[in-house]
């Protein structure tokens, strides 16, 4: 009995000879057997947001800063100072101008014109990026008590950067607080359902 994967051809053999002869000659040919199951494509991994994304870029890149010190510093060995230095290393890259003591610009938050004063990271792109980075770090299997991103020493830092470059562009960087707003007390039709005064959260 053949299989499904097999045909055999049989026919007379060359010359033209009879039914009679004994001579015959076949011909086996094989066949691949149909695959009907289509194999199902591997899942396509979720897209990262723009924050996972960054978040990424900035753990490799500190990691990377990390195995460049010389020696290298594992990262269980990681401290704040190393996010300190981390930090000024980052200024060397800034855009944003910071005008320091005795610069006749200082305070302006409009210069009229050009300074020989250095370029610096601005503090809030330095305070994102510490919030992002704490993140990745415990995400990482860092321990929460441990994480140098955290420091104290890190927040006076920031906050330091914070106070001179808003003294030396003349621009406050003291967050605006969220108002309150009242909404008009129920009518007697729906006084009934609530006797509580609600408060809505506006963003100025």
């Amino acid at each position: 009995m053949m299989s499904n994967d097999q045909i055999r051809i049989e026919g007379g053999g060359a010359g033209g000879e009879g039914e009679g002869s004994s001579s015959r000659s076949s011909t086996t040919i094989l066949i691949a057997p149909s695959d009907d199951h289509h194999h199902p494509l591997p899942p396509v991994p979720p897209q990262l947001s723009r924050y996972e994304s960054q978040k990424r870029r900035d753990w490799n890149t500190f990691g990377q800063y990390l195995k460049n010190q010389r020696p290298p510093v594992p990262l269980s060995q990681c401290n704040y100072n190393h996010v300190l230095e981390f930090l000024r290393y980052l200024d060397q890259f800034g855009k944003t101008k910071v005008h320091l003591h005795g610069c006749p610009f200082f305070g302006q938050p409009e210069p009229p014109g050009p300074c020989t004063c250095p370029l610096r990271q601005a503090w809030g792109s330095l305070d994102a990026l510490i919030g992002r980075l704490r993140a990745a770090y415990e995400e990482n299997g860092g321990l929460p008590e441990n994480n140098p991103f955290a420091s104290g020493s890190i927040r006076v830092y920031l906050r330091e950067v914070r106070d001179f470059q808003a003294k030396a562009r003349g621009i406050s960087y003291k967050k605006k607080k969220k108002k309150r707003k009242m909404q008009s007390k129920p009518t007697s039709s729906n006084a009934h359902e609530t006797t509580a005064t609600t408060f809505q959260f506006q963003s100025s």
